[in-house]
C-alpha cells in the first residue's frame, strides 16, 4: 500500500508539475555563481573558524553553512540566481548579517564581513533599513521561542514541552499535558523539520527532540496555509539545527544533582547529561550532527513520604542529521531519531500512592528523508518521506484489584496494555516562481499520503469502588484480554497562494482536500488569511483570517468495539448484590444528518473531527524596541468521539463511542514585548479565555492510561480552562557574560469536579476550583573563559543556577474531592521551592 500510494503521488504531482509548464533540467551553463568573501575583525586580521550561513530560495531551513580558512576566506560554489541572505558569526565576536544578496548573471561582488568584539555595543551589525511590508508579515503569526531562549529561560525540565506554556494560549495542566487553545496535544500536531512527530496511536506528543538539536519553536493557535493539515487544536513547529562545515561540540548538564535528604546525600535526584556534536565529513559537500541526551530523573511528589514519592524516568534520545549539498539547485537532508524511554509510577499525586500506579515503557525509532530540487524555471520542487516505529505498554504493579476509595486510590492499578504501531509519511510539493498579476503570487501545490497502523492487547483485572465506612459499593470486571488493531491511510492534496497586493496589503488562501479509511472519505477545507499595514511607517499592522481545519480519526476510536467489555454489579451497605452484573456492550454510534446509525466495525467511522478558527489581531509599534499586540481568536471543534454509557434504556446495555462531541474555546490576548537595547527582552502577556466542551473525548478517557470509572459524558468546563492569566518572561544580559532570566506565571486555578460515593460526578462537573497559581522562576548564569585547557580554548564553561517558585507560593496540586471524604474540600500537593544547578561546555 505504501508504494502504491507512493506511485499515485508522484504520478499526479507530475501531472500538474507539466501543466503549469515545469521543465526538470538543470540550470543553464554559465547561471550559477560563485559567492566568496572574508571575515576579518577590526584590527584587519583575518578570523580562521567563523561558521557563514547562507540562506536562499533552494536551501535548507537552516541554511548552508560553511567554515572560514585561515586566511578568513569563504566560498559558496555554483550558486543558482536569487536574493540570498549571509551570517557570519564567530567565539569572541558579535554576528554580522547581510541581507538581499542578488546572484544573476554576472559575477557577485566580492564580500567582507568585519565581526565587532562581543563585548561592544551591537550597532555596527547591519540591520534591514526600511520597515518589512505586508509581504513579509502572517495573518497569525505563531508565538516562538528561539534556541537561546531554550538555553537561558529557567525549565523545570529540559525539554521543548517544558517551554510551550512561554507562549499565550498554551498552558500545561496538573497531569502533564499540553493545551492549545483549549484543545489537547493529542488533537493538536507535532511537525519537527516538517514531518510529523507524534505518537501515531493517541497523537500525544510522546516523542521528545533534544533541545540542543532545536533552531527555533514555533506555537500556531491559527495558521492558514492551506499546506499543514490534520490537526483540530494547535499545531507545534520545531526547526532543527543544520549541520556545519566545522567541527564543535558541547557539553551539557553532565553534573548529576544529588539528593539530600537531613543534610546527607542519598542517591542522585536526577542526571540528564547532554551531547550536541556537528562536523563535516565531506568539506563543503556533506555534514553531520548528533544531539544525545540521557536522563535518568527521580522527580519527587509533593504529599507523599519520601521515598515512596517518586516518579522514576530512564532513558535516551539520540537525534542525529545529515546534511548533503548535491549540487547549486539540489540539498538533500536524512535524520534518525531513536527515543527509548520507561516511567515507572507515571502518574502518582497526593492521592495515588505508587501502589497504585502504573508505569508506562515506549521504544521506537523514525527515519526522515527531505530533498529540496530547484528548477531551471525558479520554481523549488521538496520530497519528504518519513518512517516511524513507535512502541508503547502500561502496567499496574501487580496483580491485586484496584481499589477506589473517598480518600484516594490503592490495591494495584488495574489496566495492562501493549502496543506496537508503525506511520509512513511521504508528501510532494511543488513551490512554482513567483508570478506578479495585480502584485506578487506565491502559488504552492502538494500531494501527501500517510499510513498508519497499529497491534495490541488490552487486559484488566477488577476495579472495586468502596464507601467511606469500607463497604463495596461497586465492582467492575472486565471480559478480555482482547486484541486490538487498525489501520487508516489518508491522501490528502493542497493549493495555495501568498498574494502581496502592494507593500502594505496581502493575502493568503488555500483549500486542502483529504480523505481517510476510517474517517470521512472526502473533506475539503478552505482557508483565507489577510494583513493590512495602514500609512507608510508600518508601526500598525491589522491581521485577520478564518479557517477549516479536519484532524486525522484516533486510531483507538478504529478499534473501540474491540476493547475489553466492562460488567459492573452493584452492592448494599452489607456487600450484597443489588442485582445480578450489568454487561457494557462497546459500539459505535455515527450520527449524521439522517439520524442515528450502529455500526457493527469500526473500520469505517466515516467521520473526522474538524475545526473551525477565525482571528482577529492588531500590533502596534508605540517606540522602538516597543511593540503592543491585541487579538481575539474564535475557535469551535465538532465531531469529536466521546465515550459514555447509553442514556437511553436499552438491552444488553452499551457503552457508546459516538461523533458528537463539541468544543468551543474564546480568547483574549494583549502582549507588551520590551527590547529597550540588544541586552534586554521583556514580553508581558495578560490572556483572558473560555474553553467548555465534551468531557468524555477518547484522550480523556484513554490517554494516557485508561480510567478505571466511565463517566456519563456531559458538557461542560474543560480541564484546561484557565480564565485569566498573566505571564510575563525577561532576559537580561549582564557585564561579565553574566546573564538573568525570570518567567513570572499567575493565573486562575484549574477547575475540579465534585465525586459522590460510585465517583460520579456530585453536581456540576468542573464547576470548582483550585486556588489561584502564583510562581516565580529565576535563573542566573555566567560564562567562562578556560584557555588553559587545550580542548576548551574555544569553548566557554557556563554555570547555571535555577530557583522554581522562588515566593515559595503552595500551589497545590491535589484535592479531596469526594463529598463523602472527611477531608473533602482540603488541598494537598503543595508545591514548596526547589533549585537546581547546571553546568555546561559551550561553544
Amino acid at each position: 500500500m505504501p508504494a502504491l500510494l507512493a506511485a499515485v503521488a508522484v504520478r499526479v504531482l507530475a501531472g500538474v508539475l507539466v501543466s503549469v509548464g515545469v521543465s526538470y533540467s538543470a540550470l543553464p551553463p554559465g547561471a550559477a555563481q560563485d559567492l566568496t568573501g572574508e571575515v576579518h575583525d577590526e584590527q584587519d586580521k583575518p578570523v580562521a573558524g567563523a561558521v557563514c550561513t547562507l540562506t536562499g530560495p533552494v536551501l535548507p531551513e537552516g541554511g548552508l553553512p560553511v567554515t572560514t580558512d585561515e586566511l578568513g576566506h569563504f566560498a559558496f560554489p555554483g550558486l543558482a540566481p536569487g536574493a540570498y541572505s549571509l551570517t557570519c558569526a564567530a567565539v569572541g565576536y558579535q554576528p554580522v548579517a547581510k541581507n538581499g544578496i542578488e546572484i544573476s548573471d554576472t559575477a557577485p561582488p566580492f564580500l567582507t564581513f568585519v565581526l565587532p568584539p562581543e563585548i561592544k555595543s551591537r550597532q555596527q551589525v547591519e540591520v534591514r533599513a526600511k520597515a518589512p511590508s505586508a509581504a513579509e508579515q502572517g495573518a497569525a503569526p505563531p508565538g516562538r521561542i528561539s534556541a537561546p531562549q531554550l538555553r537561558t529561560l529557567p525549565l523545570v525540565e529540559q525539554t521543548f514541552k517544558a517551554a510551550l506554556p512561554l507562549v499565550p494560549g498554551v498552558v500545561r495542566t496538573p497531569d502533564g499535558k499540553i493545551s492549545i487553545k483549549g484543545e489537547v496535544e493529542s488533537q493538536g500536531l507535532l511537525l519537527v523539520d516538517s514531518a510529523e512527530m507524534v505518537d501515531p496511536i493517541t497523537g500525544a506528543f510522546s516523542i521528545q527532540i533534544p533541545i540542543d538539536a532545536v533552531q527555533s519553536l514555533s506555537v500556531y493557535k491559527s495558521i492558514y496555509r492551506a499546506d499543514v493539515g490534520r490537526f483540530s487544536g494547535g499545531l507545534t513547529t520545531i526547526e532543527t539545527k543544520a549541520p556545519s562545515g566545522r567541527f564543535d561540540y558541547e557539553l551539557n548538564d553532565f553534573l548529576p544533582t544529588p539528593r539530600i535528604k537531613g543534610g546527607q546525600i542519598v542517591g542522585i535526584a536526577d542526571d540528564e547529561p547532554r551531547l550536541y556534536l556537528t562536523m563535516p565529513l565531506i568539506k563543503n559537500k556533506l555534514n553531520f550532527a548528533e544531539a544525545f541526551e540521557y536522563e535518568i530523573n527521580n522527580q519527587p511528589v509533593r504529599g507523599l513520604a519520601w521515598p515512596d514519592n517518586e516518579i522514576k524516568t530512564q532513558g535516551f534520545n539520540s537525534f542525529s542529521s545529515f546534511q548533503y549539498i548535491a549540487s547549486a539547485n539540489q540539498v538533500v537532508s536524512v535524520t534518525v531519531d531513536a527515543f527509548p524511554r520507561r516511567t515507572q509510577f507515571a502518574n502518582i499525586n497526593s492521592l495515588v500512592p505508587q501502589t497504585a500506579s502504573s508505569d508506562y515503557g515506549q521504544e521506537g525509532i523514525s527515519a526522515g528523508f527531505t530533498d529540496r530540487y530547484l528548477l531551471s524555471s525558479g520554481g523549488i520542487l521538496t520530497t519528504l518521506f518519513q518512517f516511524m516505529k513507535f512502541d508503547s505498554n502500561a502496567h499496574g504493579q501487580g496483580p491485586e484489584p484496584m481499589l477506589l476509595t473517598p480518600d484516594g486510590w490503592g490495591g494495584n492499578f488495574f489496566n495492562i496494555y501493549r502496543r506496537s504501531s508503525n506511520q509512513q509519511e511521504l508528501a510532494e510539493t511543488y513551490q512554482l516562481p513567483a508570478k506578479d498579476w495585480h502584485g506578487r503570487h506565491e502559488l504552492k501545490v502538494g500531494l501527501e499520503a500517510i499510513r498508519r497502523s497499529y497491534s495490541g492487547s488490552s487486559d484488566s483485572h477488577p476495579v472495586l469502588v468502596n464507601r467511606e465506612d469500607g463497604s463495596l459499593a461497586e465492582q467492575i470486571d472486565f471480559r478480555g484480554p482482547a486484541f486490538l488493531s487498525a489501520t487508516d491511510t489518508e491522501i490528502a492534496a493542497f493549493v495555495s497562494d501568498h498574494w502581496a497586493a502592494r507593500d502594505n496589503l496581502s493575502f493568503d488562501g488555500g483549500l486542502r482536500y483529504s480523505g481517510q479509511t476510517i474517517g470521512d472519505p472526502a473533506t475539503f477545507a478552505p482557508r483565507f488569511g489577510a494583513v493590512y499595514m495602514p500609512g507608510s511607517s508600518g508601526k500598525t499592522i491589522l491581521r485577520g483570517g478564518i479557517g477549516l481545519f479536519y484532524d486525522r480519526v484516533p486510531l483507538l476510536a478504529g478499534d473501540f468495539t474491540q476493547n475489553p467489555e466492562r460488567v459492573i454489579t452493584y452492592f448494599d451497605n452489607h456487600g450484597v448484590a443489588l442485582g445480578p452484573p450489568t454487561v457494557f456492550q462497546n459500539a459505535y454510534v455515527r450520527v449524521d444528518e439522517n439520524g442515528q446509525h450502529v455500526v457493527p466495525s469500526n473500520n469505517h467511522l466515516a467521520s473526522t473531527p474538524h475545526n473551525l478558527t477565525w482571528n482577529l489581531e492588531v500590533d502596534q509599534d508605540l517606540a522602538p524596541g516597543v511593540l503592543v499586540r491585541l487579538s481575539y481568536l474564535s475557535s469551535r471543534t465538532y465531531q469529536q468521539f466521546v465515550i459514555g454509557p447509553s442514556s437511553q434504556p436499552a438491552t444488553p446495555a452499551t457503552l457508546l463511542l459516538t461523533n458528537t462531541g463539541v468544543s468551543r474555546y474564546n480568547e483574549f490576548e494583549s502582549t507588551l514585548r520590551l527590547r529597550p537595547k540588544e541586552q534586554a527582552d521583556l514580553n508581558f502577556s495578560y490572556v483572558h479565555s473560555s474553553a467548555r466542551g465534551d468531557l468524555n473525548t477518547l484522550s480523556a478517557v484513554y490517554v494516557p492510561f485508561e480510567s478505571p470509572v466511565i463517566r456519563p459524558n456531559l458538557f461542560g468546563t474543560l480541564p484546561s480552562n484557565v480564565p485569566d492569566r498573566f505571564i510575563t518572561w525577561a532576559d537580561f544580559k549582564l557585564p561579565y557574560e553574566s546573564t538573568i532570566s525570570p518567567v513570572f506565571d499567575l493565573h486562575s486555578g484549574f477547575p475540579y469536579s465534585a465525586l459522590d460515593e460510585l465517583q460520579n460526578y456530585a453536581g456540576v462537573p468542573n464547576s470548582r476550583r483550585f486556588p489561584a497559581f502564583v510562581s516565580l522562576d529565576l535563573k542566573l548564569a555566567k560564562d567562562f573563559k578556560v584557555p588553559f585547557i587545550p580542548w576548551l580554548r574555544n569553548h566557554k564553561l557556563r554555570g547555571a543556577v535555577a530557583i522554581f517558585n522562588l515566593t515559595d507560593h503552595a500551589n497545590p496540586r491535589d484535592v479531596y474531592n469526594n463529598i463523602t471524604s472527611s477531608l473533602f474540600g482540603q488541598f494537598v500537593g503543595f508545591q514548596h521551592r526547589f533549585y537546581d544547578a547546571y553546568l555546561d561546555i559551550v561553544y
